[in-house]
């Protein structure tokens, strides 16, 4: 006969069960079979952890389980964001092949591409400079972003979201004493945000 399960055991049992699931729901978002990315059941799981992190857990044994699946879901997490930016800059995410799109969606493609390719404008951003949402340049980019990717069918990129991701290549090329161009181009049918530092 099996052991009854204790509560705790059940609770634990549900967590790992929701970060499978989230963690299913993200391939499965990156490899193009859901039309978005499952931030309800992210928000979930992040719920869940709280409320458990905020609890007294008195047992050791119990402790360490649960600090498990919780350096679980944050490794997940770090992995999440960085695959979230390679595809914000038009990078293949890690461990995913990229869909050949079929011969005539090609050529068709390619064809409506001549006539309708993005302006490959440069916008340079200073490694001074105090950036957001409302800042020109982010703007300026943003509009070229999201003009670019709506000819090709693509989903744009939130404006604070393209303004987190210009601030992080600023600072990082900041250290390094540069500043840092930002171009919006097409490769391959797929827009592409690419960052490059600049000595002016």
């Amino acid at each position: 006969m099996a052991p009854i399960k204790s509560e705790w055991d059940k609770q634990m049992q549900y967590l790992e069960a929701e970060i499978r699931r989230l963690e299913a729901e993200f391939n499965m978002f990156f490899a193009g079979r859901l039309p978005r990315p499952p931030w309800e059941t992210r928000a979930k799981v992040a719920a869940l952890i709280k409320q458990h992190d905020q609890s007294f857990i008195r047992n050791t044994a119990d402790r360490f389980r649960f600090e498990s699946l919780q350096n679980r879901h944050q490794k997940f997490l770090e992995l999440w964001e960085r695959q979230m930016t390679n595809r914000e800059l038009g990078r293949t995410p890690v461990g995913v092949k990229r869909a050949s799109p079929p011969p005539e969606a090609a050529s068709r493609r390619s064809a409506e591409g001549a006539d309708r390719a993005p302006a490959e404008g440069v916008i340079k951003f200073a490694r001074d400079q105090q950036l957001s949402a409302e800042s020109e340049p982010v703007k300026k980019l943003f509009e070229q972003l999201a003009e670019a990717k709506k000819q090709v069918g693509e989903t744009p990129v939130a404006i604070d979201r393209l303004a987190a991701l210009v601030r992080a290549q600023v600072d990082k090329f900041a250290a390094e004493g540069k500043n840092v161009s930002f171009k919006v181009a097409m490769k391959d049918g797929k827009v592409q945000l690419t960052a490059k530092p600049s000595e002016d």
